[in-house]
Protein backbone atom coordinates (compact mmCIF):
# COMPACT_ATOMS: atom_id res chain seq x y z
CA UNK A 1 0.00 0.00 0.00
CA UNK A 2 1.43 3.34 -0.99
CA UNK A 3 0.77 6.85 -2.19
CA UNK A 4 3.50 8.52 -4.24
CA UNK A 5 4.43 11.99 -5.47
CA UNK A 6 6.02 12.74 -8.80
CA UNK A 7 9.24 14.74 -8.68
CA UNK A 8 7.27 17.87 -9.75
CA UNK A 9 4.80 17.42 -6.89
CA UNK A 10 7.60 16.79 -4.38
CA UNK A 11 9.44 19.93 -5.48
CA UNK A 12 6.24 21.98 -5.13
CA UNK A 13 5.50 20.60 -1.65
CA UNK A 14 9.10 21.20 -0.51
CA UNK A 15 8.96 24.79 -1.79
CA UNK A 16 5.65 25.45 -0.04
CA UNK A 17 6.88 23.95 3.25
CA UNK A 18 9.99 26.14 3.06
CA UNK A 19 7.82 29.18 2.32
CA UNK A 20 5.61 28.36 5.35
CA UNK A 21 8.72 27.94 7.48
CA UNK A 22 7.50 24.68 9.03
CA UNK A 23 5.69 21.46 8.31
CA UNK A 24 6.20 17.72 8.21
CA UNK A 25 4.82 16.99 4.75
CA UNK A 26 1.67 16.72 2.66
CA UNK A 27 -1.58 15.37 4.13
CA UNK A 28 -3.81 13.56 1.64
CA UNK A 29 -7.24 12.17 2.44
CA UNK A 30 -10.81 11.80 1.24
CA UNK A 31 -14.17 13.06 2.38
CA UNK A 32 -17.71 12.27 1.27
CA UNK A 33 -18.71 14.83 -1.30
CA UNK A 34 -20.21 15.54 -4.67
CA UNK A 35 -22.34 13.45 -6.95
CA UNK A 36 -19.90 10.53 -7.19
CA UNK A 37 -19.11 9.97 -3.52
CA UNK A 38 -15.64 11.19 -2.52
CA UNK A 39 -13.42 14.23 -2.95
CA UNK A 40 -9.72 14.63 -2.27
CA UNK A 41 -8.59 16.58 0.78
CA UNK A 42 -5.12 18.09 0.52
CA UNK A 43 -3.34 20.07 3.22
CA UNK A 44 0.07 20.52 4.73
CA UNK A 45 0.76 18.40 7.81
CA UNK A 46 2.57 19.87 10.78
CA UNK A 47 2.53 16.59 12.70
CA UNK A 48 1.43 12.99 12.27
CA UNK A 49 -1.87 11.89 13.79
CA UNK A 50 -2.34 8.56 15.55
CA UNK A 51 -4.17 6.96 12.59
CA UNK A 52 -1.79 8.28 9.88
CA UNK A 53 0.33 6.13 7.65
CA UNK A 54 3.45 7.93 6.45
CA UNK A 55 4.95 7.37 3.02
CA UNK A 56 8.03 9.07 1.65
CA UNK A 57 8.41 10.04 -1.97
CA UNK A 58 11.31 12.04 -3.44
CA UNK A 59 12.26 13.10 0.08
CA UNK A 60 8.77 14.38 0.99
CA UNK A 61 6.51 12.75 3.56
CA UNK A 62 2.93 11.98 2.51
CA UNK A 63 0.53 11.37 5.39
CA UNK A 64 -2.68 9.43 4.75
CA UNK A 65 -5.22 8.49 7.41
CA UNK A 66 -6.09 4.79 7.61
CA UNK A 67 -9.74 5.44 6.69
CA UNK A 68 -8.77 7.14 3.40
CA UNK A 69 -6.04 4.71 2.36
CA UNK A 70 -8.24 2.08 0.65
CA UNK A 71 -9.53 4.76 -1.76
CA UNK A 72 -6.04 6.23 -2.30
CA UNK A 73 -3.80 3.16 -2.39
CA UNK A 74 -1.60 3.26 -5.48
CA UNK A 75 -2.35 6.91 -6.24
CA UNK A 76 0.32 9.04 -7.85
CA UNK A 77 0.08 12.76 -7.17
CA UNK A 78 1.53 15.14 -9.74
CA UNK A 79 1.75 18.92 -9.78
CA UNK A 80 0.93 20.38 -13.16
CA UNK A 81 0.94 23.87 -14.61
CA UNK A 82 -1.07 24.33 -17.80
CA UNK A 83 -0.47 28.09 -18.00
CA UNK A 84 0.37 31.02 -15.74
CA UNK A 85 -3.02 30.84 -14.02
CA UNK A 86 -3.99 27.15 -14.01
CA UNK A 87 -1.88 24.95 -11.80
CA UNK A 88 -2.47 22.37 -9.13
CA UNK A 89 -2.30 18.78 -8.01
CA UNK A 90 -3.42 16.04 -10.37
CA UNK A 91 -4.33 12.61 -9.01
CA UNK A 92 -3.73 9.40 -10.91
CA UNK A 93 -5.82 7.05 -8.81
CA UNK A 94 -6.15 3.43 -10.04
CA UNK A 95 -9.07 2.80 -7.67
CA UNK A 96 -11.54 5.16 -9.35
CA UNK A 97 -14.55 3.37 -10.80
CA UNK A 98 -16.47 6.50 -11.80
CA UNK A 99 -16.06 10.29 -11.62
CA UNK A 100 -18.44 13.19 -11.95
CA UNK A 101 -18.35 15.29 -15.10
CA UNK A 102 -16.70 18.26 -13.41
CA UNK A 103 -13.92 16.08 -11.99
CA UNK A 104 -14.49 17.17 -8.39
CA UNK A 105 -15.65 13.84 -7.00
CA UNK A 106 -15.13 10.14 -7.62
CA UNK A 107 -16.27 6.69 -6.52
CA UNK A 108 -14.21 3.61 -5.77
Amino acid sequence: MAVELTSNAAKHVQAMLEKRGHGLGLRLGTRKSGCSGFAYVVDYADQAQEDDLVFESHGVKVLVDKKSLPALDGTEVDYIRTNAINQGFEFRNPNIKDACGCGESFSV
